[in-house]
């Protein structure tokens, strides 16, 4: 059932009318959007006081399938309960496509049941459950009085819950319906009904009530990880006949519900911090990672046959089968996609999964005592937390900032004082409002001790769509006392600034030599003191040495690279191993890798094994560490290879092998 949008317009259209007549035009009144406080020391929600739990928001049935996996499947088989929000009701066209068959009638509602029938048994058997098992299902009220369907499903202490906001996908006019909500300040939708749903009654959404509702869920379950998909997508230029089967938006490498659906949950995140922050509540402890989308076409794929196959399985279920008897008569599936079938299309997107801000986190540096700080991002704010003995490690305290991507970049002073570098959204406002990104710097006082105020330090683009495509910053400290900073552009190029021995920082500039690279820039210093950056191309691994392009052709990298006293290790794509300068470097997995050298323990590797597990290579031994984490941390020092993890509660840990 598609209702037509309504719009509210009649007193703003009578004032458009008289300006014009006057010769001057007056825009509509524009609403707040969710801000946060960047002012630092706000309490932030304790370890002790909350429970791992994860909160996916996806824009269609399948997005978390395709691009938060692996990591979601990490996080189920750690136990760690999982909340999935789908915000739209993934209806298209109707038409449940059925390989080798004529196409049938279209049928919206008997569509989104049988994707939403294809989630449960996904879902089912990612627990370890037959694919047909019952989920309880119920009518879930949400802010302002909505209704969502909710089904949850328990087995052996673990718990899912998938949560069907079921906007429609296109308006009447057949306009993309979520990304015009995000744009349209008087757009209103009705929600879609499915069919078999226990939600009767369809329910209207503006731009506020589905940030209302996406706050409202968050504060109900109050996540420690959120996943999204890629608010910022990277620019991509194409035909249309070219786009058109991508399946992309205009001018943009995804498509236009996953943008915009991040984009609300952004909003969402921030209004959920900004309401702590004003009702003088503790902030809470939540880490966020985004997913890339459609993105995973355009580069070399990055999932090793294991690690994919495992992925891949997750879809069967999900694609189902017009054979399978499995009690929902809408259907058992999406149909398009059962089989081997997302592994036979030719956009690949299954076979890579890539993070928005990739890097290693959290940053590390040892104070005065010895005693090591860990600095990460927190309910979208910079923290510290320090040890209070070797691997115990205190609350975190809050750094402000924000609202911050979830990665910082780093560097330590020859004085032993620590700068942070994130990426902050400066701004971020839907309907035709500002939408920003900015480099920002936190410098320390005194080795160990406080902070100054927060300084931006812009963007190496011009304008807000091209900032909006920046990267995460990585910085390392030289021996001439300059710290040199680096940012991936939206040119998918590499831009830099220096920060001069006395503060003073010189204007961004690209580095030359140009070339199409992806985030997860790796940057490290030889033994001359050169700077060396690496970064995975889409012909070959570029590689820049004190800002010139370096002499010798690289080989091609699927996943993100990593470097240690100016040498490069980095996957083929597809592949689980590990190549370093010698060939092999014996550390089989997949996903970022965090390179350090030390003259007693040479080159240490740190990355995730085919399992999930941290992994960790120094010399000829190797060794894994049980369960998963958010993120991994190496560092080496007089004690040797310390590895510190951020857990799915928001707390560090820390693993000395």
């Amino acid at each position: 059932m598609h209702t037509p949008p309504r719009r509210r317009t009649v007193l703003a259209a009578a004032l458009a009318v008289t300006s014009a007549a006057a010769g001057c035009s007056v825009p509509e009144p524009r609403r707040a959007a969710p801000t946060a406080d960047p002012a630092p020391g706000k309490p932030i929600a304790s370890a002790r006081s909350r429970r791992a739990l994860l909160m996916q928001f996806s824009a269609h049935p399948d997005d978390d399938l395709y691009f938060m996996n692996p990591d979601t499947q990490r996080l189920l088989d750690a136990g760690v309960p999982l909340v999935s929000v789908y915000v739209t009701a993934g209806e298209h066209t109707g038409r449940n496509r059925i390989a080798g068959m004529p196409e049938t009638p279209p049928d919206r509602a008997a569509y989104s049941s049988a994707r939403h029938q294809g989630l449960r048994q996904s879902y089912a058997v990612a627990l370890g459950l037959p694919a047909f098992t019952p989920w309880r299902r119920e009518v879930l009220t949400l802010s302002g009085g909505r209704r969502a369907e909710s089904d949850v499903l328990t087995h052996g202490g673990r718990r899912i819950e998938l949560v069907f906001l079921n906007l429609p996908m296109h308006t009447a006019r057949r306009y993309m319906a979520v990304p015009a909500l995000w744009r349209d300040r008087a757009l209103e939708l009705r929600t879609h009904l499915s069919a078999d749903s226990p939600v009767t009654r369809s329910d209207p959404y503006d731009y506020d009530r589905l940030v209302e509702v996406l706050t409202g869920l968050l504060r109900r379950h109050r996540p420690t990880v959120v996943h999204t998909l890629d608010p910022d997508p990277d620019i991509q230029h194409s035909d249309e006949a070219t786009r058109g089967r991508d399946s992309e938006q205009p001018g943009y490498s995804d498509h236009g519900d996953h943008t915009a659906v991040a984009c609300f949950t952004w909003a969402a995140l921030c209004r959920w911090v900004s309401d702590a922050v004003r009702d003088g509540e503790p902030i809470p402890a939540f880490t966020t990672s985004a997913f890339r989308g459609y993105y995973n076409r355009h580069w070399p794929k990055n999932l090793p046959p294991e690690v994919l196959a495992e992925k891949a399985a997750r879809l069967v279920p999900y694609g189902g089968d017009p054979s399978w008897r499995c009690g929902n008569p809408s259907g058992c599936g999406d149909y398009g996609v059962g089989g081997d079938r997302p592994l036979t299309n030719r956009k690949g997107w299954v076979r890579s999964t890539h993070h928005r801000w990739p890097g290693p986190a959290p940053a590390l540096a040892a104070g005065p005592d010895g005693r090591l700080a860990a600095y990460g991002v927190l309910g979208l704010r910079a923290v510290r937390w320090r040890e209070t003995a070797p691997g115990v490690w205190s609350e975190p305290v809050d750094l402000g900032g924000g609202p911050l991507a979830p990665v910082l970049g780093s560097a330590v002073l020859d004085d032993g004082r620590v700068l942070l570098l994130g990426v902050r959204f400066a701004a971020l406002d839907g309907h035709g409002g500002a939408n920003r990104r900015e480099v920002v710097l936190l410098e320390q006082r005194s080795p160990g001790g406080g902070f100054l105020a927060w300084r931006g330090l812009g963007s190496p683009e011009r304008g807000d769509d091209r900032g909006r495509r920046i990267g995460s910053p990585v910085a390392v400290a030289a021996p001439d006392g300059r710290v040199h900073l680096f940012v991936r552009n939206a040119d998918q190029g590499v831009s830099t600034r220096v920060r001069a021995a006395d503060g003073s920082w010189t204007p961004w500039r690209p580095l030359p030599g140009g070339g199409e690279v992806q985030d997860g820039l790796a940057v490290s210093l030889d033994a001359s003191g050169r700077v060396h950056v690496y970064a995975a191309g889409r012909e070959s691994v570029r590689h820049w040495v004190d800002g010139v392009p370096g002499p010798a052709r690289l080989p091609l990298s699927g996943s993100t690279v990593a470097s240690a006293g100016g040498e490069l290790y980095h996957r083929a794509p597809a592949a689980a191993r590990l190549d370093g300068p010698h060939g092999d470097a014996g550390l089989d997995g997949y996903g970022a890798v965090v390179a350090a050298r030390s003259p007693e323990l040479g080159t240490v590797l740190l990355g995730t094994d085919g399992r999930g597990r941290p992994a960790l290579r120094a010399g000829d031994r190797l060794r894994t560490r049980g369960g998963t984490a958010v993120a991994t941390a190496l560092r080496l020092d007089a004690r040797g290879a310390t590895v510190v993890g951020l857990g799915a509660d928001g707390h560090p840990w820390s693993w000395r092998p």
